[in-house]
């Protein structure tokens, strides 16, 4: 279950890398998509 987890959040973060964030609020959006994706994945 972690590793799935682990993998989930590094796909976001390179995701989120690769999309160029340009603001604070965006990053938190993205943030808050990502931590939703783990949850899902939790379930």
């Amino acid at each position: 279950m972690k590793k799935v987890v682990s993998i989930v959040l590094a796909s976001f973060i390179s995701i989120a890398s690769l999309a160029g964030c340009n603001t604070v609020q965006g990053v938190g959006q993205d943030v808050q998509q990502g931590g939703k994706a783990i949850e899902k994945a939790a379930k």
